[in-house]
């Protein structure tokens, strides 16, 4: 579990954080396997024996005080007394872990009999669009050989496929057979027979160890549906126009059904992988794409906002469905058309899933995707529960009351501006929150990767006690299962099975107890924050903000947060001064000279406003690859999030020597530098780049023992998905993908022109912005 806080110095009191200007709160990566500093937790037994405070019902951990007979509350100092069985326990402090860390992970008893708690087969199901194309096809069907080779071999497959019919196949006969069910044409049809009268389930889902070949066999039999067939089987749609034929709302409407009939039974957790290739235009659940294109330009509505918000609570209203069947949604768009993902995208982020996106079939990373998302362990059924010491807790950044009072001076929208804070949700992440009880979220499935954020805000105006030796406390619970496998159960338990091929669940506690200092000026509160975990803050507020509001609303908030930040900086170095009410006297820091650790952001600030998920819809930022971002960078933890909006550029005079770890993105870094080989790392894409004056001997494409194909490899592996490698050389191939990273060079206002001046002109208009605001 790591996590990382915005500033490790927390603000003393209310005014103290609203002068700073920064974001007060936390990200959580709750099932890394480490925290943020490397060390791995320390494991346990009996985590239903740990002591809770009768108060506030935190854990016992390391910083509670403890005597014979009782303990101390570190989160809200209530005294609790001892059990003699946890009197026992404690008397021996190295065999207990949470005696021993902080950072705990134990294990839960489960709930029911053995029987029950034996059927843990993993279960998967692959959903195909047969309304596709051939390419399509050929490119789903080699993600699902990878898929085959990367599931364990206790799990179970099924393969279905849509268009203006369901097919399941039974792969577990002789050959192949596939039966149909046609979906209704109408919006509001069902299907006219269940799924399961159609085909048993447990004929539907196949053993990968045992029919592996042929479920082979079956993706072979995989061709799209044809004209004649979308014809007579699709019909007429609305005025006339041809039905494409995708039933996709209705497949996966009766594919949860189907599959949360054995939810709790054959398994606990089931999968299922959605490969479209276009809009749902067919039966229930079909969308109208024709809201993306001209008619803006007639009808006079802002497409930055108006294609961002669902069309249609149908698939909002099916993510439900999907969760209490127990199923997780990952969604595979193949496409370039319109699909409107701002309506699919709560199948996969409420069910705990993924959204990937795929412009084309040439050069799609799918299969390598699908296999590393299967490759790397992942937890279901998880509570994920924050609790704080009493002096603060999960909040509004700023309070109502505050707000016109703080951005009272700014010559932009007040309202705006108080909205943008007050309109946010406590904590932000793929999960939902629990409807009783308050700050408890659930998540259907988390893997290693997942990573949540959280608003702080005081309880009362008193804050932090300033002569208190009692220290801010965070504590975050995450209870969750996981399947495991045979070998790593006990040789004399009844889960294995004879063919040993049968897993087991297990239930866990795991638990990270942190203590914050608390800053005594707003200069220690500067010189303890971390650039990376405000920007992932910032990036959940923006888009948080866009979905509300539109790309303009969101894009103006956020340059004027660094705007009041730079102003609230200079305020506190004493290095402008208010001169007659309206003249100003000194010099604007802009660039934070005084604070290595807010350097960095203006330059990241500067990357968000030019990154497509904040520009405008008609500089050619697709709603959908809008969408995609979204969902990708709401999950990122806070590093690789602060590559994906502002790439690491490094330099080698070789490939095996580095020359400079980092430059800034633009050409006159790229000059002075005087190296030959650049380096790109912007998450989802890596660019190898050699100068157009290297020297010719130098070996293109590097050597795979090199040192900077070892970094690229390391880095691959390390990676949530698969970036996509490209070497160029200068002189010879087209260097626009390398030179459109350079974003220090272009217009951050997104005219269509660049200009050389961009991230200087940026600065100058942040410093005329701070002069307007100081007075």
């Amino acid at each position: 579990m790591a996590v990382r806080a915005t500033v490790s110095r927390f603000p003393m009191e209310q005014g103290a954080q609203e002068t700073s200007g920064l974001p007060w709160g936390v990200t959580v990566t709750p099932f890394a396997s480490k925290d943020e500093n490397g060390q791995l937790p320390a494991y346990g037994s009996d985590g239903h024996l740990l002591p809770r405070c009768e108060n506030c019902y935190a854990y016992f951990n390391t910083y509670c005080e403890l005597d014979q007979w009782a303990w101390t509350c570190s989160l809200c100092g209530t005294l609790n007394g001892l059990t003699s069985r946890a009197i026992a326990r404690y008397s021996h402090p190295q065999s207990c872990a949470e005696m021993m860390s902080s950072f705990i992970d134990l294990e839960l008893p489960l709930e029911g009999s053995e029987e029950e708690t034996m059927q843990a087969c993993p279960v998967y199901v692959a959903a195909v669009d047969l309304s596709s194309s051939e390419e399509f096809l050929e490119l789903t069907k080699s993600a699902l050989q990878a898929a085959l080779e990367a599931l364990p071999p206790g799990a179970l497959f099924g393969l279905a496929t849509f268009s203006h019919k369901i097919g399941l196949y039974d792969v577990q006969g002789p050959i192949p057979i596939v039966k149909n069910v046609f979906i209704p044409p109408d919006t509001e049809g069902t299907l006219p027979v269940e799924l399961e009268d159609v085909m048993p389930l447990l004929e539907f889902l196949a053993p990968v160890e045992t029919c592996k070949d042929k479920i082979t066999a079956a993706l072979d039999t995989l061709r799209p549906t044809t004209s004649w067939e979308r014809t007579t089987g699709a019909g007429q749609g609305i005025d006339g126009v041809l039905m494409g034929g995708r039933g996709f709302g209705v497949a996966m409407e009766a594919l949860f059904k189907y599959l949360g009939s054995e939810y709790g039974n054959t398994f606990a957790l089931a999968r299922v992988f959605a490969f479209i290739s276009g809009p749902p235009d067919y039966g229930a659940g079909q969308l109208d794409t024709r809201r993306y294109g001209e008619q803006y330009a007639s009808k006079g509505e802002d497409a930055d906002r108006a294609l961002l918000p669902e069309q249609t609570p149908f698939y909002k209203d099916l993510a439900a469905v999907a969760v209490q069947a127990g199923v997780c949604v990952d969604i595979f768009a193949v496409t370039n058309e319109y699909t409107d993902l701002a309506s699919l995208k709560f199948l996969s982020i409420e069910s705990g899933g993924s959204l990937f996106l795929y412009s084309n079939t040439d050069d799609s990373t799918l299969p390598q995707d699908i296999y590393r998302m299967l490759s790397r362990p992942y937890a279901f059924g998880c509570i994920l529960r924050l609790r704080t010491s009493s002096e603060f807790k999960p909040g509004h950044s700023v309070s109502g009351c505050h707000l016109i009072q703080y951005f009272g001076k700014l010559y932009v929208s007040f309202l705006i501006l108080r909205d943008f804070f007050y309109m946010f949700l406590l904590q932000y992440g793929h999960f939902f929150p629990d409807p009783q009880y308050e700050n408890v979220q659930h998540i259907i499935c988390c893997d290693s990767y997942a990573t949540y954020a959280y608003d702080f805000d005081f309880a009362s105006t008193e804050g932090f006690s300033r002569y208190s030796s009692e220290q801010p406390v965070l504590q975050i619970a995450f209870q969750y299962t996981v399947v495991v496998p045979p070998e790593e159960a006990q040789p004399s338990s009844p889960l294995v099975s004879a063919s040993g091929a049968k897993y087991s669940l297990k239930r866990r506690l795991r638990i990270r107890t942190l203590q914050f200092g608390a800053a005594g000026s707003i200069h220690e509160i500067y010189d303890s924050v971390d650039p990376e975990v405000v920007l992932s803050v910032l990036v959940h507020k923006v888009i948080l903000a866009s979905l509300e509001q539109g790309v303009r609303e969101g894009r103006m908030l956020l340059h004027d947060w660094l705007v009041i930040l730079t102003a609230q900086y200079n305020d506190a170095y004493k290095l402008v001064q208010i001169k007659n009410g309206n003249s100003v006297t000194g010099q604007v820091d802009v660039a934070f000279s005084q604070c290595p650790q807010l350097q960095s952001l203006p330059r990241l600030v500067f990357a968000l406003l030019r990154n497509p998920l904040l520009r405008f819809h008609e500089e050619g930022v697709h709603p959908d690859y809008r969408i995609y971002l979204q969902c990708l960078f709401s999950a990122l933890e806070p590093s690789s999030l602060h590559r994906a909006v502002y790439p690491v550029l490094t330099s080698y005079s070789t490939p095996d020597k580095q020359a400079y770890p980092r430059h800034s993105l633009s050409r006159a870094a790229l000059i002075t530098s005087g190296s030959p080989i650049f380096f790109l790392d912007a998450f989802t894409t890596l660019i190898v780049f050699y100068s157009s004056t290297s020297d010719p001997s130098l070996p293109f494409p590097p050597p795979q023992d090199c040192l900077l194909r070892t970094t690229i490899n390391k880095l691959k592996q390390e990676r949530s998905i698969t970036p996509k490698l490209t070497f160029i050389r200068g002189g010879h191939d087209d260097a626009s993908a390398f030179e459109n990273y350079l974003i220090e060079e272009q217009d951050v206002d997104g005219n269509g022109f660049t200009s050389v001046m961009g991230f200087v002109s940026f600065l100058e208009e942040i410093t005329q912005s701070v002069i307007e605001y100081l007075k």
